[in-house]
């Protein structure tokens, strides 16, 4: 017996340290408040009371009620997916970029939510650059788009986008970017070999229109010369003995990458474009009379590059002259 009254008194002593008293342990169907806690304790509210409760704000269902359609454009796009908390959908559904809008429904006429279409240029970036403000579009401040003055939604379209991807508001990237940029858009048309023209690239694939830390937005290097060779390897060198007008310049001294009527897409006609900068040398300069244009094998074949063919640059000891 006196066994069982050690064993008494320790259960009794365990049972006081857990908080759970004798008669909790002893009474039958009671349960320890320990594990009576968690049923007690409230249920987290769904996300849709969540964004009720907050001062202002009404919701998705009551705006569509009056803006009809606008959250079937929204749920077809990246902006809808309510299951990706990043989302405006995730949030506060059309309030998330317009705005609370109890006090518009209210009065409609007097009150009106943040209107994309009427606000600064800097209102409108500041607005969308709270989400996308990482990986493409992490340098649009301060890039030449947002310095003068274009905003998100110049090219973009949220509610009734006309391109396939990235909610353009023209059906491909050559048609929008052709709305300020008709003088390179207009050259594709000069090659009768033009990737952009055939669909193979687009202007994305060298810049970047929301901003780089390369010269004219392109997306690759802190060149031009460093963004055309991260395609054309072969020509990037270094060279024992290189062109001056390349290694000094830019690839864009001789070549136009928006489109040329001359073969490789020269900014002119050879020879007239080695003699704009070679005019004085071993050549005579004045070969162009009536005596030797019949004769001379500048004008014919590949003019200059007949000879010089490495003419972006050499690694032969003797190369200095960039001949085959």
């Amino acid at each position: 017996m006196k066994r069982f009254g050690n064993w008494a008194v320790f259960l009794a002593t365990v049972a006081a340290v857990a908080g759970v008293g004798i008669s909790a342990l002893a009474g039958p169907g009671a349960v320890p408040p320990a594990l009576a806690a968690p049923a007690l304790a409230t249920a987290a509210p769904p996300l849709e009371v969540a964004q009720a409760a907050q001062a202002g704000y009404i919701g998705t269902e009551a705006c569509v009620v009056c803006h009809e359609g606008f959250d079937t454009t929204i749920n077809a796009t990246k902006h809808g997916l309510v299951r990706n908390e990043r989302t405006p959908a995730a949030a506060q559904g059309c309030e998330t970029c317009h705005g609370p809008g109890e006090a518009h429904s209210q009065d409609p006429e007097n009150v009106k939510s943040r209107q994309f279409d009427h606000l600064s240029a800097k209102a409108v970036s500041d607005t969308c650059t709270t989400c996308h403000n990482r990986g493409e579009h992490a340098n649009w401040q301060g890039s030449q788009h947002e310095a003068r003055n274009v905003s998100c939604v110049t090219c973009h379209s949220v509610h009734s986008p006309k391109s396939p991807k990235a909610q353009l508001k023209a059906a491909n990237q050559l048609q929008l970017c052709a709305t300020c940029h008709r003088d390179k858009v207009n050259k594709l048309d000069r090659s009768g070999h033009m990737p952009v023209r055939e669909g193979k690239m687009e202007c994305t694939s060298c810049h970047n229109p929301h901003g780089s830390t390369n010269v004219r937005l392109l997306r690759v290097g802190n060149s031009i010369n460093e963004s055309c060779a991260s395609c054309h390897a072969e020509k990037r060198g270094p060279y024992l003995f290189e062109h001056g007008g390349i290694s000094g310049d830019s690839c864009a001294t001789c070549h136009d990458p928006h489109g040329s009527s001359n073969d490789r897409l020269l900014v002119a006609k050879l020879p007239f474009l080695c003699q704009r900068c070679h005019n004085h040398t071993r050549h005579p300069s004045t070969i162009y009379d009536n005596r030797v244009t019949q004769t001379s094998n500048r004008l014919y074949s590949r003019s200059c590059v007949t000879c010089h063919s490495a003419i972006h640059g050499s690694n032969h000891p003797s190369g200095s002259t960039f001949l085959r």
